[in-house]
């Protein structure tokens, strides 16, 4: 079984959701640390840990937006500077280079088990000496389940934020044993 660990320089968490219902918003994180134990030969046995520093939020291309997603009415990054998961299971899939990664999300203190869609996407030797194992993998949650509920009804009916959280997680990993 070897250990990895997350390479916070060629890895991101990013998110999207609806905005006013009609069109979609993207932000990401800009650090994102943790350890993988992965083991090609039994991937069942793998498992992953992932830190996201709040304070990373970033991306969605309006500065006001940024410092207000990070507020309490949403993040709270003052009082919760991170973002964990927490694997519990994995269950590849037969033949292929995908697993179901199950594991516990906390999200402003709020812990709900969620499960990822992910993907291998190989291993290489860098040209720094060492090798990489990289792997992406997505899931849905809805944010009212952490807590995020700040919301503004609009006059046409609908909401301005959507409930529904896109997450993608791209992940490249360093042999460290």
């Amino acid at each position: 079984m070897a250990q990895y660990k997350l390479d916070p320089t060629h890895s991101a968490a990013d998110f999207s959701t609806r905005h006013m219902m009609i069109t979609t918003v993207r932000g990401g994180f800009k650090t994102v640390n943790g350890t993988l134990t992965y083991d090609p030969q039994n991937p069942a046995a793998s498992s992953v840990e992932a830190v996201i520093e709040t304070k990373s939020l970033s991306s969605t291309g309006v500065e006001q937006r940024d410092q207000h997603l990070a507020s309490p009415d949403f993040l709270d990054v003052a009082t919760y500077p991170s973002i964990t998961f927490k694997s519990t299971k994995v269950e590849p899939y037969s033949g292929s280079e995908k697993a179901k990664i199950t594991g516990d999300l906390t999200i402003r203190n709020v812990t709900k088990s969620v499960v990822l869609d992910v993907e291998f996407l190989g291993e290489t030797k860098s040209p720094f000496g060492d090798t990489r194992v990289g792997f992406t993998g997505t899931t849905k949650i809805n944010r009212e389940d952490f807590g995020l509920t700040w919301n503004m009804a609009l006059e046409t009916g609908g909401w301005l934020v959507g409930k529904d959280i896109n997450i993608t997680v791209d992940a490249e990993a360093i042999l460290v044993v």
